[in-house]
């Protein structure tokens, strides 16, 4: 679950014969960025947050068994999520008005569980939809002016209210008006949780499943249950030795929790060229056969014009293949100590499983890439490099073309090259240094003449001839297919994250796995040209 921490409140006592309990102001600022302690950025959209169903909790720090209140009104605002919460009757609330009213606590903090959400170009969580589960007052702040509450109403002179289990909550009769929010924006980061002084609450060791979703949720709720795994191997150190994991905190010295940075600085693209070209198909009837059959045309039917009348007529046996195309397992493990999940910032746990799930992005696409390399047709042409005579570059690319055209009626819309053919087609020039492929922005390149257009700073923007270019690592040196994209299939199901803990080693066990599956359906659509340079 995400907690974002708002700004701090300003106090209005309770006037008149009727005390109120009350307090309002904002929960969550849209369009605002803030960063989560795991690191993740997150902003909430507008109407990210439901105004009906049923009411969340008002807590004290994020800690179900300390409830204080209910969230009664829920209004939309184009800037965020305005609310009107009430305190209830007893000791535990009372506490919360004579903090709130000393400065002690002077901010709100929302929890939310998000149902639907994406990530921008700069990895950001935009969140669209989530359920609000609770508010918990709390002594922190970091989204300053941008969200607060506004309005205290507050007496805790009073009879305590009758407790009934069950009861349905009602509105408070006498409401707020909830004031503006402040248009200045803050990037918050949020904090760690407080420290309280309180007795210690006692943990049994969680379990993989536990874990694992106390991991997804972050913030506090990661904390605690990494706590509890952290204390309950102290309390049985005495009979436990620990072996060493496959990660241990000797692999990961620059995550010691000392003066950090940030996050481990990203030295791979986890992108899938090939596979964003030719697009991702789930496996046939759910994924639960190792195998599966995927039928093409051997022999089609014929027409022809009729000799005479009442003469037979063109009748050819249509042949279909049934292909059999068989299923290939990616998959990667790693072994972590508990000392280096719990000792490590940011938390190595999910660095790691993060560079796992980015392994599996990499190898499945070398599997598609091999797969377009070993189906592909030869079309029985060289382009042999000349840094300023493209000619034979033109013709190679034509007569793959022509081939394709006749075998099939279709056009290529694809080219999948290797890095070094990028960088050659890139330095293709004519006879008077002009580049053949230029970047249009550049001054003095205005395109006349051109092939197509290029840019460095972008590595699958090349259409050379209309074409769409692929580049990829992936791929020999060498290497030049042109192709019509629907005849390379590339079907895909991804499993996801298992794992098992290791109670003898104090270690956990993490697998990341999925299946993929290739298949050329014409390789007289798919054709590669010999590279000469």
């Amino acid at each position: 679950m995400i907690k974002l921490i708002a700004g701090d409140f300003t106090l209005d006592a309770a006037k008149g014969d009727a005390p109120r309990r009350t307090i309002s102001g904002v929960a969550v600022p849209y369009n605002v960025p803030a960063t989560v302690s795991d690191g993740t950025a997150v902003i909430f959209r507008p109407g990210s947050l439901p105004v009906e169903g049923k009411a969340p909790r008002l807590f004290m720090y994020h800690d179900a068994s300390m409830p204080v209140g209910v969230v009664t009104e829920r209004a939309e605002t184009e800037e965020g999520m305005m609310f009107s919460a009430k305190i209830s009757a007893t000791s535990l609330g009372n506490d919360a008005l004579v903090m709130a009213m000393d400065g002690t606590i002077d901010q709100v903090s929302v929890g939310v569980n998000p149902t639907k959400f994406s990530y921008d170009e700069e990895g950001t969580m935009v969140i669209e939809s989530a359920d609000w589960m609770e508010l918990s007052l709390v002594p922190i702040g970091a989204f300053g002016d941008a969200a607060n509450i506004t309005k205290v109403a507050a007496s805790i002179h009073q009879e305590p209210e009758e407790v009934v289990l069950n009861e349905e909550v009602t509105p408070v009769e006498e409401k707020q008006e909830m004031s503006e929010v402040n248009e200045t924006a803050v990037e918050a980061t949020i904090p760690t949780a407080p420290v309280f002084a309180q007795a210690k609450r006692k943990f049994d060791l969680p379990t993989a499943g536990e874990y694992l979703a106390a991991m997804h949720i972050g913030g506090e709720t990661f904390r605690n249950v990494a706590a509890a795994a952290r204390d309950y191997a102290l309390s049985k150190q005495s009979a436990l030795q620990a072996a060493a994991g496959d990660v241990a905190t000797t692999d990961t010295p620059g995550l010691l929790s000392q003066v950090v940075l940030g996050p481990v600085f990203a030295d791979l693209n986890y992108i899938r060229p090939v596979v964003a070209a030719v697009g991702a198909r789930a496996m046939p009837d759910g994924g639960n056969q190792k195998t599966f059959i995927r039928p093409t045309w051997t022999t089609h039917t014929s027409v022809a014009a009729q000799a005479s009348e009442l003469g037979a007529v063109s009748a050819t046996t249509p042949v279909i293949a049934s292909n059999v195309v068989s299923k290939t397992t990616l998959s990667g493990q790693v072994t972590l100590s508990v000392q280096d999940v719990d000792f490590t910032s940011p938390a190595s746990m999910e660095i790691i499983l993060r560079d796992l799930a980015g392994q599996y992005l990499l190898q499945s696409d070398n599997v598609a890439a091999d797969a377009i390399t070993a189906g592909a047709s030869a079309s029985g042409s060289t382009w042999t490099y000349n840094n300023t005579d493209p000619s034979t570059l033109f013709a190679a690319l034509y007569d793959a073309a022509t081939d394709i055209l006749t075998a099939s009626n279709f056009l290529p819309d694809h080219i999948f090259v290797s890095p070094n053919v990028w960088k050659l087609l890139g330095q293709q020039m004519d006879a008077d240094k002009r580049s053949v492929f230029p970047y249009a922005g550049a001054a003095g390149l205005m395109g006349v003449n051109a092939a197509g257009t290029a840019n460095i700073t972008q590595l699958n923007t090349f259409n050379p001839f209309g074409l769409n270019l692929v580049a990829d690592r992936n791929f020999a040196t060498n290497t030049m297919v042109v192709a019509k994209a629907s005849a390379i299939e590339f079907y895909e199901q991804v499993r996801g994250l298992m794992s098992v803990e290791a109670p003898s080693t104090l270690g956990r066990v993490f697998s990341y796995y999925g299946y993929v599956a290739t298949f050329i359906a014409d390789s007289d659509l798919v054709k590669s040209i010999t590279v000469s340079p």
